[in-house]
């Protein structure tokens, strides 16, 4: 760096380059990132919509690239009790508070930091009251009793000729950057964590619902089989395979209840509530609409959308202000200070004209030489610091752009799952109907029609968990492209202050 002083009328030709210094920093510049060189997050353009099945969950979905993601994008399932749900867990969620508060504290350690740019000044008072020996002065028998009160201003500035405080600062700022984006992560979590809970709670609402459905049929065809064998139609074998189908059948039945019953202690902790406090908001599938139009935000987007990206980005900002840091430290030091102040033998006549004026100004440097290689060190352990955030830069990175590929890949793959599904289901449900109609007419065993009855009790459960896959496929790819924090209409980061 090449530095030209010019005169500067009044100020000595050191002063003037002392000022002049004063605020360039040593170390490398933090420069973000670039992103990555890619046009897509699939190997093949996404130009075709999801398959359709003709079923709760069945529509088809449409991506859209290039356009941006809703703030409340929980809001385009269309269910009020879902958007009442999310909006309870963001006002009252524990975690929240929790990344608020550390966003609070980071602000306030960097404008404690920003202190350092200015001059300390200081005030001092103090008063004694003695009693001395005139033997200490050869004097023999005499002594005397005075008071003496001192008061002083001190001033004192550190020139930051090397940018060892620009670089701090910067760094307080650095890290006051990633708690903002690490509050952005805990709510985009929290969000996506209610709607897949809700899901979840409407999935198992399901299972329960045809597991139910399921238990009537077969009670309904144990009457029919023992019946027959009452009349001689079929064996006793027969009538206890019914039974244990029927048995099996209901012992599925508690575990969901189960599951449903956790799942709702989930809800109620996401929303900030004692599982005695029980959230009211109940789901089914029917109930939440399948988003058909598909924000998928360009990849050149993704990293400054995702939080943990931009998260990743202010500690890579952070590691860089430190080796400024670090090298500054290698540099000497200067400082000026100035002093005045006044002694007089008591209070009252410390700013009279029996006060004595005190006053002092002074200038130093301090050049590091020799510290058993610790400056040295540090600043090595500095640069690998920054080599080390880069590295995790880049593997977040990687990871946002994997988390988009595999939602998309999931949201293509699960609509053809589904629509398989009700096929599979739709035609177990019809091999079911035709069994028992010829197991009544003695066409067939009975051994057809318990697998028929089997067959079709898992495809219609593995309906409801394909229907509510649509949905949290869906969820996972606004979660993976970043939740749209930067379109709210609320601002949950500044707001922080204001609390």
């Amino acid at each position: 760096m090449s530095v030209t002083f010019h005169k500067i009328s009044g100020v000595p030709a050191t002063m003037a380059a002392l000022l002049f210094l004063a605020g360039c920093a040593v170390g490398p510049d933090f420069q973000a990132p670039p992103p990555p060189d890619v046009t897509g997050f699939t190997p093949e353009p996404l130009t075709k919509p999801t398959g359709a099945a003709d079923t709760v969950g069945g529509a088809a979905q449409y991506f859209n690239a290039g356009q941006d993601i809703p703030g409340q994008w929980w809001a385009l399932f269309h269910a009020p009790a879902l958007d009442r749900l999310v909006t309870q867990a963001l006002a009252a969620n524990p975690d929240i508070k929790a990344a608020q508060a550390a966003l609070r504290q980071a602000r306030e350690l960097a404008l404690a930091q920003g202190g350092a740019y200015y001059p300390s000044v200081d005030a001092s008072f103090s008063t004694s009251r003695q009693r001395t020996s005139g033997a200490q002065q050869g004097q023999s028998g005499t002594s005397s009793i005075y008071s003496v009160a001192t008061s002083s201003l001190s001033v004192s500035y550190d020139l930051d000729v090397f940018g060892a405080t620009q670089r701090s600062v910067e760094s307080a700022e650095a890290e006051a950057e990633y708690q903002r984006f690490q509050l952005e992560a805990t709510a985009l979590t929290l969000s996506s964590n209610v709607v897949n809970a809700a899901l979840q709670d409407a999935s198992l609402r399901g299972q329960i619902e045809a597991t139910r459905e399921i238990i009537e049929a077969q009670s309904e065809q144990l009457d029919v089989v023992r019946r027959q064998f009452t009349l001689g139609g079929v064996s006793q074998a027969d009538v206890l395979a019914q039974e244990s189908t029927l048995a099996q059948t209901r012992a599925t039945l508690p575990p969901l209840e189960k599951q449903l019953a956790l799942q709702r202690n989930l809800l109620t902790a996401l929303a900030g509530r004692f599982p005695s406090q029980e959230v009211a908001e109940t789901f089914s599938l029917a109930s939440i609409d399948l988003p058909q139009d598909l924000p998928v935000s360009l990849p050149s987007q993704l990293v400054r959308n995702r939080p943990d990206v931009q998260a990743a980005e202010a500690t890579l900002h952070q590691a860089n202000a430190q080796l400024g840091v670090a090298i500054a430290n290698q540099f000497p030091k200067f400082t000026l200070s100035a002093g005045w102040g006044s002694a007089a033998d008591g209070v009252d006549g410390l700013f009279g004209s029996a006060a004595s004026g005190l006053w002092s100004l002074s200038a130093g440097i301090t050049q590091p030489i020799f510290h058993g290689g610790t400056l040295e060190h540090q600043r090595r352990a500095a640069e690998a610091g920054l080599d080390k955030s880069a590295a995790q830069y880049q593997s977040t990175v990687l990871s946002a752009f994997r988390d988009v590929a595999d939602a998309l890949r999931a949201l293509q793959a699960d609509a053809e799952t589904l629509k398989a599904q009700l096929a599979a289901e739709r035609s177990a449900g019809a091999s079911l109907e035709l069994s028992r109609r010829q197991f009544a007419a003695g066409a067939i065993s009975y051994l057809t029609l318990l697998n028929a009855e089997r067959t079709y009790q898992q495809s219609r459960i593995s309906l409801v968990l394909a229907q509510a896959a649509r949905y949290t496929d869906t969820v996972a790819l606004f979660q993976a492209l970043g939740g749209g924090w930067w379109n709210r209409t609320d601002d949950t980061a500044n707001d922080t202050l204001r609390k």
